[in-house]
């Protein structure tokens, strides 16, 4: 059922997905009984303090060090470098209620406290470190929650640039001479909620919770219909779980998808392994 309306919620395309019941929607399978419109509400009276304390203004500049100062002095939202894989990190709710997460599910509370009293700001789905960018009359500024909201110059975005990506990546070109605007580009909801949903896969499949990574997948497997790799890593994932004929399915529309893709033997050898436990069941 959740599965469900999480499909029907992001379907209707990106005006229509509430990026903060979404990603709560996420976390319905870890916390079956998450009571989502509750944490919304939530979101709603912060933002109603902060709308108390601007009192309409309508400078971005002062709503930026309003929401900067309510978010991260008051209430203490701080980046958790300690425990940065802990799955919590990337479920909403756990965010909210800890008062602590990673970059993705920090810029997501950000960035819906900032709507919520009209300040327009946009995800950053950078290298290795997601970030948030508000469009300014003179210019872009570039922000990290995970940091407190503290502002990027470009000399540290190309610094980052150059400890996530190498230089054979970047080849022909150094990544010193990459440019930096096309990695600052905004991120849409669909791409948001993909990135928090891979940081989960990531860290469930590193501990062998395959139970836990086969409910992402689901997800992303709605949220990026197109992406053969969770496809692939879905299949897997029932292999592990020795559902034999997901798991052959998966594998097959992934070949039928990229049958020139790189791991395309390992994966057709391991359909042979499945096809043959398949044909054991009947």
């Amino acid at each position: 059922m959740t599965l469900a309306a999480f499909a029907a919620h992001i379907e209707g395309g990106e005006g229509r997905i509430d990026l903060a019941r979404a990603c709560l929607m996420i976390a319905e399978d870890a916390y079956p009984d998450l009571d989502v419109d509750a944490y919304l509400a939530t979101l709603e009276r912060l933002a109603e303090v902060l709308r108390a304390r601007l009192g309409g203004s309508g400078a971005a500049e002062e709503k930026l060090l309003a929401l900067n100062a309510y978010v991260f002095e008051e209430l203490g939202f701080t980046g958790n470098a300690e425990d940065y894989y802990d799955p919590r990190n990337s479920y909403l709710n756990e965010v909210i209620d800890r008062r602590t997460g990673i970059p993705i599910t920090l810029a997501v509370l950000y960035m819906e406290l900032g709507r919520r009293v009209g300040l327009p700001l946009e995800g950053v789905s950078f290298p290795g470190h997601f970030l948030v960018r508000l469009r300014m009359r003179h210019g872009m500024l570039v922000l990290d929650p995970f940091c407190g909201g503290a502002p990027l110059a470009m000399d540290d975005l190309r610094e980052r640039l150059k400890r996530v990506v190498p230089e054979a990546a970047a080849a022909p070109l150094a990544v010193d001479d990459l440019p930096l605007d096309s990695f600052l580009e905004p991120a849409d909801k669909r791409q948001i909620l993909g990135r928090v949903l891979r940081n989960l896969k990531g860290v469930y499949l590193a501990s062998d919770r395959y139970e836990r990574a086969l409910e992402v997948l689901n997800r992303l497997c709605i949220v990026a219909p197109d992406s053969g790799t969770d496809l692939r890593d879905r299949g897997l994932v029932y292999e592990r779980l020795e559902c034999w004929r997901p798991a052959l399915d998966d594998l097959r529309a992934y070949i039928a998808r990229e049958p020139q893709a790189s791991d395309a033997e390992q994966v057709r050898a391991r359909m042979l392994v499945l096809a043959a436990r398949c044909a054991s069941l009947n």
